[in-house]
């Protein structure tokens, strides 16, 4: 994972004991925000001065993690995000890779002095940064921060509170390891944190068991009203107004997984979840197999991801996004047949 440089680098910032800022995508899920402070804690016993950035919001299933209190919002506290970018000797990034991931603040990550690190795990990174630690076929940013610790001899300072937040990390982008998961290394990364004291079974009660009524009521109205199958093209995808999610109390965090919900029927290889914004329209995509919904993101909705996930977005209406994304579907049948 690390070369000479990269290695030279972290030792560099271990010894100078500088403020360091780490800062995750908007909108941020369980393996920005956990892989995030998990960097932090890290990095807090080894005596540096530590600052975990989002730009927006954290979903509220996921401010029980220990470490959270690290964090800074730049919804809440915008001026005094940017003065920490401004005051810090290092900027890391984690878990995106291209700097209009991180909204309003861009121009101030633009603007800071710091030397400028990438830790992540998506395709084709842009070239913004001063070292780029890109691993692709890595299941999560999580991963990738855990074996950071490993090769710069420091896995000893795991413990529990790192290891919860690292596993929070893993489980949440690998679907609680049902996919990016297909290779040895990341269980016995995750064994690895069982050993370092974690409840496995109260951290998943805490993500995936934890959420409100109003949560539930949107996802059941999602399978029984907004769910639409692309007939003989094995697609499907749930969409969602503003009005709708006004109608359901909708929280920053309400609709996280609702895009894989079309893949407990049978013979479904891809999915989309389509939600309307003040200005744009968000689209998550999933598939199965080796259909790459990275390309369709990157060449039909200015987005981006991995094969089996990716996201973007549409300056259209809802209607002709989603009727745009149904062509190309019924464009690639025979790919997902």
């Amino acid at each position: 994972m690390l070369n000479k440089s990269a290695r030279k680098s972290f030792q560099k910032i271990i010894s100078s004991k500088e403020p360091v800022v780490v800062i995750s995508h908007v909108n941020p899920d369980g393996d920005a925000i956990g892989s995030g402070i998990a960097l932090a804690l890290y990095l807090k016993k080894l005596d540096i001065p530590v600052q975990v950035i989002i730009p927006n919001e954290v979903p509220e299933f996921l401010k029980w993690l220990p470490g959270y209190e690290l964090v800074k919002s730049g919804t809440q506290d915008f001026e005094a995000c940017v003065k920490l970018m401004d005051d810090a000797a290092t900027v890391i990034m984690v878990d995106f890779n291209e700097p209009g991931r991180i909204s309003r603040l861009e121009e101030a990550l633009e603007r800071a002095s710091a030397f400028k690190i990438l830790i992540d795990h998506h395709e084709d990174p842009d070239d913004f940064v001063d070292l780029m630690i890109s691993e692709p076929w890595r299941g999560s940013a999580g991963e990738m921060i855990f074996k950071l610790m490993e090769e710069l001899g420091y896995d000893h300072l795991l413990d529990k509170d790192i290891a919860t937040n690292l596993y929070v990390a893993i489980m949440t982008d690998t679907g609680n390891f049902r996919y990016a998961s297909s290779y040895s290394e990341i269980f016995t990364v995750a064994g690895k944190l069982v050993e370092a004291g974690i409840n496995k079974d109260q951290i998943f009660t805490n993500v995936y068991d934890s959420y409100s009524a109003d949560r539930m009521k949107l996802m059941g109205y999602c399978m029984s009203e907004k769910l639409v199958l692309i007939q003989d093209c094995n697609a499907a995808y749930i969409s969602l107004t503003l009005e709708e999610m006004d109608r359901f109390n909708h929280q920053v965090g309400d609709t996280e997984g609702f895009v894989n919900i079309p893949f407990s029927i049978k013979g479904i290889k891809l999915t989309a979840l389509f939600i309307e914004k003040k200005n744009h329209i968000k689209i998550s995509l999933r598939s199965k197999g080796d259909f790459s919904v990275d390309e369709m993101a990157r060449k039909h909705f200015s987005g981006g991801g991995h094969i089996n996930a990716a996201g973007g977005e549409s300056r259209e209406s809802l209607e002709q996004t989603i009727e745009n994304f149904v062509g190309v579907i019924k464009e690639n049948k025979d790919a997902l047949s």
